[in-house]
């Protein structure tokens, strides 16, 4: 079976729970939200004995499956979760799951919770097991573009409405961090009534700068254009301690693959065909192709020869500042 978001998963939970749930993703607080949504409909459909389970070595697994197979006394109708925070079972693991997946209990609602998985993880026996046995729900990471969004329907749940200028400055501040934004919305809903309409200085005082920034949203903001978002992410990276090299790695190695793929481009391929090649997974399969576009190949090439000199600089090879060196850099990019 496909998997589907955690956003369209919740609606289906009104309706009689399935045998088997799924929950994987990069996005935690969805995950706990979902869970928390599956638990609220399987005590209202009657599955009131909780079990949980986080197994770790083989006899845990075996003392799982046990316990799965066992039927009470009374055939007491039971939630079963399998906490699983590596998200790697290992074989012992992989097996036992495989085998719950062809024999999944009677009078059961299991649900496995797993972190964001890796290529190789969704494409391993015992995940595509649980897929053909139950429903998979990926809890995807709200990015940028959509995070006003987000916001705004979240606010709407508690009957608050919030200006666009405002709206703008409450995602800036809590961009990356998906459970600040919930709690400083929890929070505005305990200070305003229903009805209210949040201004700039309203949500300028009430909202913490608690944005979070990582590599990848720096990615995704100079390959689409965004020069002010880029210096705003590298000044969050660069006073989290966020070492310089291992980001110029991962911008020189996103500058490579766009060469590659302006040449293929240039041959007649299309995005789709070189999709895997390239690693031009998530949102850089949209991103990509805009940048090529919009930034020349000698460009790239000289980007990459920069790249090559600020790495110097971190070794100490020549004189310079890297952290200087990777601004200028990033914002010739997003222009």
């Amino acid at each position: 079976m496909a998997a589907i978001s955690t956003e369209r998963l919740l609606p289906q939970l009104k309706q009689p729970l399935q045998a088997l749930y799924v929950l994987h993703g990069e996005e935690a607080l969805l995950r706990i939200e979902t869970l928390d949504a599956i638990r609220a409909a399987a005590k209202e459909q009657g599955y009131l004995n909780r079990e949980t389970h986080t197994p770790d070595t083989a006899a845990d697994w075996q003392d799982l499956l046990a316990s799965a197979n066992s039927i009470g006394l009374f055939a007491e109708l039971k939630l079963l979760e399998i906490h699983l925070p590596g998200g790697k079972p290992g074989k012992a693991g992989g097996e036992a799951l495989e085998q719950l997946a062809a024999n999944l209990p009677p009078d059961t609602v299991t649900v496995i919770l797993l972190p964001k998985l890796e290529r190789a993880q969704t494409q391993a026996k015992w995940f595509a097991a649980l897929s053909r046995s139950g429903t998979v729900a990926e809890a995807k990471a709200v990015d940028a573009q959509a995070l006003p969004g987000w916001i705004r329907d979240r606010l709407a749940q508690h009957h608050l409405s919030i200006g666009n200028e405002a709206l703008a400055l409450f995602a800036e501040r809590v961009e990356g961090n998906l459970l600040a934004a919930k709690q400083e919305i929890d929070k505005l809903a305990l200070l305003h009534p229903a009805g209210h309409e949040l201004g700039i200085a309203e949500t300028e005082a009430a909202v913490a700068d608690v944005a979070r920034f990582d590599v990848f949203q720096l990615a995704a903001a100079w390959m689409s254009g965004e020069p002010a978002r880029v210096v705003r992410l590298l000044e969050g990276l660069e006073a989290d301690g966020e070492e310089p090299v291992m980001l110029l790695w991962m911008l020189a190695d996103d500058i490579r693959t766009l060469i590659r793929l302006t040449a293929a481009l240039k041959q007649g391929q299309t995005v789709a065909q070189v999709r895997n090649s390239l690693r031009l997974w998530g949102s850089k399969q949209q991103l990509a192709p805009l940048a090529v576009r919009r930034i020349a190949t000698p460009r790239l090439i000289a980007a990459l020869q920069e790249c090559a000199r600020i790495d110097r600089i971190i070794k100490g090879a020549e004189t310079g500042e890297a952290w200087p060196a990777i601004r200028q850099l990033l914002v010739s990019l997003a222009g």
